[in-house]
């Protein structure tokens, strides 16, 4: 399994999911599962594997939160005079910026002021410092 590493990296890199790496691997997702927990660089190459898709995914999505203007270019034949002819065309394009992609990246970038439920969010810091404080304890 160690000798695929590299294979490991790539698909997570080209956007497979753990799913589609397993098949690739022959293995089942499962097993998977268990190789990550087993040898930590399969696990480490999933995740290294997956930064710069992430990163292009946030960049793609925060282009169209704040909205974009793109030059669309069509080429087109004409006959004139028993001779083709091409003509190109731009278009400049304007996408406007895009609630929903606004809403996914506060709620994930700044998820305490922009969550849906703030309590939770409390909640949640409370629950790990008393698991730190029991950690620390011992008491678990």
């Amino acid at each position: 399994m160690k000798d695929k590493l590299i294979l490991v990296e790539k698909w997570a890199r080209d956007g497979l999911t753990e799913q589609q790496i397993a098949k690739n691997l022959g293995i089942h997702q499962s097993t998977l599962e268990e190789y990550k927990l087993q040898y930590p660089e399969i696990k480490e190459a999933l995740k290294k594997g997956k930064l710069p898709f992430i990163a292009e995914i946030e960049n793609a999505l925060a282009k169209r939160a704040l909205g974009f203007e793109h030059i669309e270019e069509k080429t087109y034949i004409k006959i004139e005079n028993g001779k083709e002819v091409k003509y190109k065309e731009q278009t400049k394009r304007y996408y406007p910026p895009d609630v929903a992609a606004c809403s996914i990246l506060l709620k994930n970038k700044d998820r305490g002021n922009w969550s849906d439920n703030p309590m939770k969010i409390d909640l949640e810091r409370e629950f790990i410092a008393f698991r730190k404080e029991m950690e620390e304890k011992k008491i678990f």
